[in-house]
């Protein structure tokens, strides 16, 4: 295991007193440290990647949409509350500023692209409206975004 290569020294192959024989460097690579800190930070990612969705609490309602492929850019998520209240990812906005604010960030984003959450329990009426103003801001591809395992309407599924 840790055997040596010895040097040899001149006067027949003798060994000087106190001279001692070199080791060969070790030409082997340790990866175990590096495996335990690769997994570590596994563990911190999949820790941390579901916390970095949207905080804004709501019941959304359920779909059998599939999902939308995702992008490049970070998605911009307007979310309706069920007490109506409306909020830029995590900023609540008052409904005055609304279309002023959506223009100012839609002047700095490459896509038109909005995600709209809206609680389950919120009237069409109040959805549409809001949709209405997102579209004045700017944005007009808008995205409804709904949990998966909804109600499907084929007859063949539902027998």
């Amino acid at each position: 295991m840790g055997a040596g290569v010895m040097k040899k020294t001149a006067g027949g192959g003798r060994r000087r007193r106190g001279a001692r024989g070199k080791h060969a460097a070790m030409s082997e690579i340790n990866v175990t440290p590096m495996v335990d800190v690769m997994l570590v930070l596994l563990i911190i990612f999949m820790v941390a990647a579901p916390l970095l969705t949207v905080g804004v609490p709501l019941e959304l309602p359920k779909t059998a949409a599939q999902a939308v492929p995702t992008e490049q850019e970070e998605p911009l998520t307007v979310s309706i509350q069920v007490d109506g209240a409306i909020s830029i990812q995590n900023t609540q906005v008052p409904e005055e500023e609304l279309i002023g604010k959506l223009r100012a960030i839609a002047a700095e984003r490459s896509s038109n692209k909005l995600f709209l959450r809206a609680d389950g329990a919120i009237p069409y009426e109040r959805v549409v409206q809001v949709m209405g103003a997102l579209n004045a801001g700017g944005f007009t591809e808008i995205i409804l975004v709904t949990d998966a395992g909804g109600p499907r309407m084929d007859a063949a599924v539902n027998n």
